[in-house]
């Protein structure tokens, strides 16, 4: 306020002093506290746009588009390219190769250079691979096609995680997740749906078609999204600067465990996956029925995610985790005790418990990937392609034993569940401390 240009006459008159402005009468308004501001300022930082949601929700979900959505065309693209059964599952196996590989290179590349321009070249190189796969005339251009395809998705994996702890507070990151993750769960159920649809319409190569569009959808949203990640001296060296940021996230006892929580009950799930075609196939059911068990565990995955959400409204998720892991292992437990002690006929003493399992899994994996990587807001990027890139490998060592032992059926499944279910147990211990200090607490001590 300028005093030259306010001119104020004071009268005192019984007491009281009366303040008047040459042109107009000035009245006090109270002004906000400091905290007050601050207050409205954190709630402006972390409220999430929907567009935003939208662009997180469609990054975690296209590597599963990209997996799932040519599933049921595998036999026109066998007689088409004239080659084997075990050559076109190829074509799954090195686009999960590939998903997993690349994400240990996304994620230093983009806490180096930006969120935004890796995660463009990779909608870019994933939209390109996948015109390759709808113009591949052989096996073999079509596996290579299918490898690159995959180093451009599992850019998008890695970065909108980086992305959400980049911009958010602890508690507003872990509903992103809460929120995004359960979302996941649909993308296996519509997916065969949707790549069935189009081919029966349009041919198989129809598939490829749309996956390029949602790349170049993607690339759009992307260009319109601010970049998050936090400026890093250009001087240092690269090669230095990745050495220390592993060394910090490795001998993070909170990382590590929560990775193996993440990794173990992903595992479970997967050798779940891996086995039960098999074994309901020996109990004489269809391939139909084998889909439609698919639906009850979807629908349990979501229920727990989003359980999990309005929890985290009351509790900070480092209570309500040992909660969920233990649910967790009570049902592997129960899977196990029914598959060794009992001559299993029908299937669903075993879906039963593995929806509880699904439901656990739904609620604890937004809680242990916010845990995972919180501390690392310097290096989310590479932290998030570390964490995914075990998770992705512990599943395929799990879904490898399965499919190598697959003559034991049930015996097998619920055997390496059971591993995995001690490896989360080991998780919950490692992190136990580190889960129940919230970080900014650690971040102001510091």
């Amino acid at each position: 306020m300028c005093h030259s240009t306010l001119h104020i006459k004071y009268f005192e008159s019984n007491g009281e002093i009366l303040a008047f402005h040459s042109a107009f009468r000035y009245r006090y308004t109270p002004q906000p506290s400091k905290s007050e501001n601050n207050e409205r300022t954190s709630e402006m930082k972390n409220s999430v746009p929907m567009t935003t949601m939208i662009w997180f929700a469609a990054l975690s979900m296209l590597g599963f588009l990209a997996t799932d959505m040519y599933l049921p065309a595998f036999e026109n693209i066998r007689l088409e390219m004239g080659t084997s059964q075990s050559m076109i599952g190829l074509s799954l196996t090195v686009f999960l190769l590939g998903m997993a590989l690349g994400q240990i290179v996304y994620g230093p590349m983009s806490d180096r250079i930006g969120r935004i321009k890796v995660l463009v070249g990779g909608m870019a190189l994933f939209s390109v691979a996948t015109i390759a796969c709808f113009m591949a005339n052989s096996i073999e251009v079509f596996l290579a096609a299918r490898f690159v395809q995959a180093l451009g998705a599992c850019s998008a994996s890695v970065i909108w995680q980086a992305v959400v702890i980049d911009r958010y507070d602890s508690k507003t990151s872990q509903r992103v997740f809460a929120t995004i993750m359960p979302l996941v769960a649909l993308s296996p159920a519509l997916a065969p749906l949707l790549g069935a649809g189009l081919e029966a319409q349009f041919g198989w190569r129809s598939i490829f078609i749309v996956l390029v569009g949602l790349g170049a959808l993607l690339v759009m949203a992307t260009l319109r999204q601010q970049e998050s990640a936090p400026v890093i001296n250009s001087d240092e060296k690269i090669g230095a600067k990745l050495v220390s940021d592993y060394k910090h996230i490795i001998s993070s006892r909170k990382f590590i465990g929560n990775m193996l929580v993440f990794a173990g009950c992903s595992a479970a799930f997967f050798a779940w996956l891996t086995g039960s075609p098999f074994v309901m196939t020996e109990m004489g059911y269809s391939g139909a029925d084998i889909g439609m068990s698919y639906v009850p565990q979807t629908i349990a995955f979501i229920v727990g995610g989003y359980s999990c959400r309005a929890l985290l409204n009351k509790f900070d998720g480092s209570v309500l985790l040992p909660w969920f892991v233990g649910l967790f292992i009570a049902s592997v437990a129960v899977i196990f005790a029914i598959s060794w002690q009992t001559d299993v006929t029908n299937i669903w003493p075993v879906l039963i418990p593995f929806c509880f399992l699904a439901a656990a899994n739904g609620a604890i994996y937004p809680i242990v990937v916010n845990k995972a990587l919180e501390e690392f807001k310097h290096c989310s990027a590479t932290a998030a392609g570390l964490l995914n890139f075990l998770q992705t490998m512990i599943c395929f060592v799990a879904s490898g034993i399965v499919s190598a032992l697959a003559v034991s059926g049930l015996l097998t499944v619920s055997a390496v569940m059971m591993g995995a279910a001690a490896s989360v147990g080991l998780g919950l211990v490692l992190s136990w401390n580190g889960n129940r200090v919230p970080f900014e607490d650690n971040a102001q001590t510091a």
